[in-house]
């Protein structure tokens, strides 16, 4: 069985972020949130209710670690080449997934380059993946190009 690369979880940290709010001056934990896609978050991008409880730090990796081998499973199944392909390829691809959901993958020209093998096709098709409530999203430019740097290494 293939693990969710350390890479991928990297990745969902650095750009999902954890917003930390101090509850009675000791408990730090997270709240839910709109994220500027106008989706209701939690903790490390994690979907949820508006009325969620807050969650720790410690909660959020177990969500994320829930929420990426889903990724990573949809990944797989829709892109199964990457099972053969460096970590870094089945990471920016895992990430993609875990923040537009399979569906997005499933339906996408990014799929179908990433099953060709090709990896410059499939770089330029991720960089075209950074709208979210009708606009350019400048944290998503730069996501998408964290993603694309690490499709095309080979390592």
């Amino acid at each position: 069985m293939i693990k969710v690369p350390k890479m991928a979880i990297e990745l969902a940290k650095r750009f999902e972020g954890f917003e930390r709010r101090v509850k009675r001056g000791i408990d730090i934990s997270a709240i839910p949130y709109i994220c500027p896609a106008g989706f209701w978050t939690i903790g490390y991008g994690h979907l949820c209710d508006p009325k969620h409880p807050p969650i720790t730090e410690a909660e959020a990796e177990v969500h994320l670690a829930r929420d990426l081998q889903t990724a990573l499973a949809a990944t797989l199944r829709y892109c199964p080449v990457l099972a053969t392909e460096s970590e870094g390829r089945l990471a920016a691809i895992v990430d993609f997934t875990f923040n537009l959901g399979a569906g997005r993958l499933q339906t996408s020209t990014l799929r179908r380059r990433v099953n060709q093998r090709d990896w410059t096709a499939a770089s330029q098709e991720l960089r075209r993946w950074v709208y979210g409530g009708g606009r350019v999203l400048s944290g998503l430019v730069t996501r998408r190009e964290a993603e694309a740097t690490w499709l095309l290494r080979n390592t």
